[in-house]
């Protein structure tokens, strides 16, 4: 089965001042999102390798739109995230096989390196959900500069046999951020952590 996508929707958040404060340059979060026909919806499947491959799929699709948008190169990427909204005639389990098994390694390719897991998160809902995609430094999970998250949203979906898939990626963490922590110049990149 082939991905079947509805909608693809592309959208950067930039943030310039924050409490009157310039921030300069300004941050900037990008967040692809994919409205996909869910070949599951509507019974039990037990094996859900077609999920699996739609997620590698998206994993290479999303990651190089966020990285077109910001306008940046892969390797300027600072941190990434994924999420997923199964719509009613599915079931949770149907955003795990998108999102776990083989999204991350085409995603961690379009950021370049990408050590640290990629946060997530998924939920069920309707038409106009709303998720928070997970932020955290593409390779070093410690770095609190990075923890953050970003809001996506898709006015008509998911429809009850879709699915809405986000992906989020980010030239920079959080801005004007103070609370320690391993600094990003400190990186060493060799175990995802620090």
């Amino acid at each position: 089965m082939t991905l079947q996508i509805r909608k693809l929707i592309v959208q950067v958040d930039e943030t310039r001042t924050v409490m009157g404060k310039s921030i300069d340059p300004p941050t900037r979060r990008a967040v692809a999102m994919a409205v996909i026909d869910n070949p599951c919806a509507g019974k039990y499947v037990d094996n859900l390798d077609v999920l699996i491959a739609i997620g590698e799929q998206l994993g290479k699709l999303l990651g190089d739109k966020c990285v077109q948008a910001l306008g940046i190169s892969p390797g300027q990427a600072e941190s990434y995230g994924k999420a997923a909204i199964v719509g009613e005639a599915g079931e949770l389990e149907h955003a795990a096989a998108i999102l776990h098994p083989k999204l991350g390694t085409p995603l961690r390719k379009a950021v370049e390196k990408g050590a640290a897991l990629v946060p997530s998160a998924k939920k069920m809902g309707g038409l106009g959900s709303a998720i928070d995609v997970p932020l955290g430094h593409k390779d070093a999970a410690f770095v609190r500069s990075h923890f953050d998250a970003v809001e996506a949203r898709v006015a008509d979906a998911p429809r009850a046999n879709e699915i809405m898939v986000a992906v989020a990626v980010t030239d920079s963490g959080r801005p004007l951020a103070r609370i320690g922590g391993l600094q990003k110049g400190e990186i060493k990149g060799e175990d995802g952590l620090r």
